[in-house]
């Protein structure tokens, strides 16, 4: 009786120290997010999440930026961030740079169930450009070296589905270093295209530039359009406790119906979006193998000079 009794005042003494599990090692948790718009502007529409994570997880969280997706995808290499939301080519780069140390959970699934956008090239509309055809001999700017629809998609689709390499086709390229910084640079005359990306005609980088008063309405035309891509990832470094991961994905699967006005600000949500963001879905690597497949044939046309 009395080993039954001091077993069990063991085990209450003992049980408040594993209540927490990985909380006690992780008492910060860190995510990352991509330069896709200006900072100011991704702190904004993150902060609902920010807030939504720290109350449900019971541990601080803050929020990593980079002036570049390298930034983001070295962050996460060093341990210095826990997980971040990459976009394709961003989780095939961080994969590939930490031979498969990474996870991915969770990617963003549209309001009929779609989990893809587009790479998109745009122009002034009134530049004269219609096509890609006619934008040769012109400036052209990709956002970011690890960029899926801003550099990567369309690199691969110029070569493989147009016909022509960028460098020969162009009379010169550059990177903006990122999306919203190509789309001005086309309005201002700097670049006479740009990759960009778009979810629908109604919802994209320079639709939404024109809704935050950045950019004057039909300024900026579409002239090109990739195939559907698969939407980036919610990534975790897989050194990381398993429960933690499952913790912290379960918590994002729940954001938009835990604080769906919350959830409208992260997704840029507008009334006129006829297929918004509706939630997340489970994913797994497999889901992003060809992105890796298609960084590394770019890597080796660059490499070759072909």
């Amino acid at each position: 009786m009395r080993f039954l009794t001091t077993t069990a005042l063991v085990a209450l003494i003992a049980a408040p120290a594993l209540a927490d599990g990985w909380k006690d090692d992780y008492q910060i948790v860190k995510f990352g997010i991509l330069s896709g718009e200006n900072e100011q502007d991704r702190l904004m529409r993150n902060e609902p999440l920010r807030v939504y994570l720290e109350e449900t997880l019971g541990v601080k969280v803050e929020i990593f930026t980079a002036g570049n997706y390298d930034g983001v995808i070295q962050a996460i290499a060093a341990d210095q961030i826990e997980v971040a939301r990459f976009g394709s080519s961003s989780y095939a780069a961080v994969y590939t740079a930490t031979d498969g140390g990474v996870v991915p959970t969770l990617t963003t699934i549209k309001q009929d169930g779609s989990t893809g956008y587009y790479s998109v090239v745009v122009t002034r509309c009134d530049s004269g450009i219609k096509s890609l055809k006619d934008a040769k001999g012109k400036v052209h700017a990709f956002a970011d070296p690890d960029s899926t629809s801003g550099y990567a998609v369309p690199y691969f689709n110029f070569i493989t589905k147009e016909g022509f390499t960028p460098e020969e086709f162009f009379r010169q390229i550059t990177f903006s270093g990122s999306h919203e910084a190509g789309v001005t640079g086309v309005v201002n005359g700097i670049f006479d295209t740009a990759s960009t990306y778009q979810n629908n005609d109604a919802d994209g980088v320079y639709q939404r530039m024109v809704d935050k008063g950045m950019i004057d309405a039909d300024v900026v035309c579409k002239v090109w359009e990739s195939p559907e891509i698969t939407s980036g990832p919610w990534t975790f470094r897989n050194n990381l406790p398993e429960d933690m991961i499952e913790d912290i994905t379960a918590a994002i699967e729940a954001f938009p119906t835990a604080d769906p006005e919350g959830y409208k600000l992260y997704s840029s949500w507008t009334a006129d979006n006829p297929n918004p963001d509706a939630g997340f879905t489970r994913v797994d690597h497999d889901r992003y193998q060809w992105i890796v497949d298609m960084r590394s044939w770019i890597k080796e046309q660059r490499r070759s000079g072909s």
